[in-house]
């Protein structure tokens, strides 16, 4: 199956462009998400190039924050790149367990490979079993408890693109399977 970015862009606009007034943007040099400001009348998610799974990461971002962090440019959080300090890496963490989560829901619901992304190689090394883990227990979560409405609709969207007689499986999202 070919997994091509601009079908996440028309996805994404079909969902939510009027009612967020949000597009999905690719091409960045970086991702970031960008408000609405005097030049650009619509709030921005500006994923990396073409690719399809920083698309997926900015939109999950975008599904965890809410009315008032989506005024903020990058919904006003703190981000150390690569070469984190083990302190640093787990605050990067903890903020990336429900985007990274509901990533792996847009990915199984669109059938594309998932993979955590600890984000950094060149910095202490830490055990990444720990985040995995939270990972794993926020998916189940969402499928026992609910998905949120934003990623609810956007991962409907991916499986009738993509699996249109598919589902999620609660069983699919195991700590072995990451």
């Amino acid at each position: 199956m070919k997994h091509d970015s601009q079908d996440l862009v028309q996805l994404f606009e079909h969902c939510f462009a009027d009612r967020y007034n949000t597009r999905l943007v690719g091409g960045g040099a970086e991702p970031i998400y960008l408000p609405a400001d005097g030049e650009n009348p619509m709030h921005r998610i500006v994923f990396t190039r073409d690719y399809f799974r920083s698309a997926l990461h900015e939109i999950a971002h975008w599904c965890v924050a809410g009315a008032e962090r989506r005024k903020m440019v990058d919904f006003g959080y703190w981000y150390a790149p690569d070469g984190r300090t083990a302190e640093q890496q787990a605050a990067f963490e903890q903020v990336e367990v429900k985007p990274q989560a509901l990533e792996w829901l847009f990915c199984a619901a669109a059938d594309h490979a998932f993979c955590v992304s600890l984000d950094n190689l060149s910095g202490e090394t830490t055990d990444p079993a720990p985040f995995k883990r939270r990972v794993v227990e926020q998916v189940q979560s969402y499928l026992h408890v609910g998905i949120p409405e934003r990623p609810a609709c956007f991962i409907d969207a991916l499986l009738n693109h993509y699996r249109p007689d598919g589902g999620l499986d609660p069983a699919a999202f195991t700590l072995d399977r990451l």
